[in-house]
């Protein structure tokens, strides 16, 4: 099976204009982002490929030695962009990751975690085995931002049967579970996709679902229209793996290179 690993770059953004040429520590947002690809790619066969709609960004491909696409500035979503620039640039590859261009720190293990589970289902997508410690930090965290932080239910093979914004399963025994081990029941999902080319075609032609509207999980829409979601289970991140919005993100993101080491390049 044929990977191709996509990173959706835009220059807009209403927070962080030119976000992907945003340097972090020295280093451009989406260099770093191209650096985890490349390193998953190294590890898994798969290309590496920019989607972008501007021609600064195009430049810094080029600087960088990465290939690049120039995809429809008026595509309403990055899946959207993913999909065009894979036909354009990569009509053969039968795998196609989104690996968002505002992610830096996504860990090059999560990326290839998808390519080798690409034949389980329609769509791959990695979770986290949350510890006691890390739910009670996820708990905290909803007090304040309620639609932050989301979770997976899946089945014994793998499958996933349901995403939500609230904390799932509900646990009727949790000081015994406490009790019995470290890991919770509780699987955090991180925001990364892995389509095989016919599931991302239909994704494209899919209306809002119901569900999908309610809690505001895309995921949701490829399980309420039969899709088969395939959750992989992986490791935590020291670093922040989320998306980096603003100037304040880009503070903090430096502080964490800073405090726990910088992956560029390494």
């Amino acid at each position: 099976m044929k990977s191709v690993i996509v990173i959706p770059a835009r220059y807009a953004s209403t927070r962080l204009p030119g976000k992907p040429l945003q340097l972090i520590n020295g280093v451009s947002m989406l260099a770093r982002t191209v650096d985890a690809a490349r390193k998953a790619g190294k590890a898994t066969g798969a290309s590496v490929l920019v989607a972008t709609d501007d021609d600064r960004i195009a430049a810094h491909c080029r600087e960088i030695g990465v290939a690049s696409v120039m995809t429809d500035p008026d595509l309403p979503s990055g899946t959207d962009r993913c999909r065009a620039a894979a036909a354009i640039a990569a009509p053969d590859a039968d795998f196609i990751v989104n690996l968002q261009g505002d992610a830096p720190f996504t860990p090059p293990e999560h990326v290839a975690a998808l390519i080798a589970n690409a034949a389980h289902a329609d769509v791959v997508t990695p979770v986290i085995p949350l510890t006691w410690d890390a739910l009670d930090r996820l708990r905290e965290n909803k007090k304040v931002t309620p639609f932050s932080g989301t979770t997976c239910i899946r089945g014994p093979d793998g499958r996933a049967l349901w995403f939500s914004k609230l904390i799932i399963p509900a646990m009727r025994k949790e000081e015994k579970l406490r009790v019995a081990g470290p890991l919770s029941p509780v699987l955090q999902h991180v925001g990364l996709y892995g389509y095989t080319r016919e599931a991302l075609a239909r994704i494209a032609a899919l209306q809002t679902s119901r569900y999908e509207e309610l809690e505001g999980l895309e995921q949701l829409r490829f399980i309420e229209n039969g899709l088969s979601v395939h959750a992989v289970e992986v490791a935590a991140s020291a670093l922040p793996s989320a998306g980096i919005d603003s100037p304040e993100d880009v503070v903090k993101a430096e502080a964490a290179l800073q405090r726990l080491g910088d992956p560029y390049g390494k």
